[in-house]
């Protein structure tokens, strides 16, 4: 009699086994497609023109309040709701916990990096490249009120480092096995939402921020402190006096 192979599964005989008949392989498809679901809420849906649907009966103040601010605080609570109800993972897995003071010493140097990095953007950068800065969408900004421009920098610093640095980075090098994909499709997806609002010009500084943050969170996959950095950075162009 034949000696019968033994493969490492445990099946016997020299046919491949069929996807019915290994959960492992429908277990691991399962996960790529709530990964990737989980992707299109986190990177797609900000995106879609729900906000500006929701505010086109409403006042310009109310415009901004949906979807400057109530659409992706709502996409960052639907993202963490998913991981943990139908991922069934904690927020740990996108980097998520709580800070440590190395979170708030890092964070702040961060953010202060940023800030210099956009001080020589803005005085040197542009003005070498013949660019000129947004500087009708900055006052749009600006003429807010204090407590207003302080929930818009609240909602940066939380919404785009879980939508944009936590989730993607994680998930995506969880699909692919390449830790630079999931850094560019990070970079990629961060800078791109800027446009939009600020222009082609403002994306040479926000892509660096996006470098920044996303090798920063790669380092230390401490999305808390991600969120300290973004904060510094943005308050300091929004929240300060001018």
């Amino acid at each position: 009699m034949a000696e019968e192979t033994v493969r490492p599964s445990g099946t016997v005989g020299s046919a491949a086994p069929h996807d019915e008949g290994c959960p492992e392989l429908a277990r691991n498809r399962s996960s790529v497609l709530v990964a990737c679901v989980g992707l299109l809420i986190a990177l797609v849906l900000p995106e879609l023109p729900l906000g500006r649907l929701l505010a086109s009966a409403t006042s310009t103040r109310d415009n901004i309040g949906i979807e400057a601010i109530a659409i992706p605080f709502a996409t960052t609570a639907i993202l963490l709701v998913y991981i943990l109800l139908v991922e069934r993972r904690s927020v740990s897995s996108i980097g998520l916990r709580w800070p440590t003071w190395k979170s708030f010493a890092f964070g702040i140097a961060i953010g202060v990096i940023l800030v210099v990095v956009m001080v020589v953007s803005f005085s040197v950068v542009f003005p070498a490249l013949h660019l000129r800065f947004n500087q009708a969408a900055m006052n749009n900004v600006l003429h807010e009120p204090w407590w207003f421009r302080f929930l818009l920098v609240t909602r940066a610093a939380v919404f785009e480092e879980v939508c944009y640095r936590g989730y993607p980075i994680e998930r995506v090098q969880e699909l692919t096995g390449r830790k630079w994909i999931a850094f560019v499709v990070s970079v990629a997806a961060f800078t791109y939402m800027h446009l939009r609002y600020w222009g082609w010009a403002q994306l040479i500084p926000v892509a660096f921020a996006a470098v920044v943050l996303g090798l920063y969170y790669i380092w230390r996959r401490d999305l808390a402190s991600n969120m300290i950095a973004h904060f510094v950075a943005d308050g300091a162009g929004f929240l300060l006096p001018h």
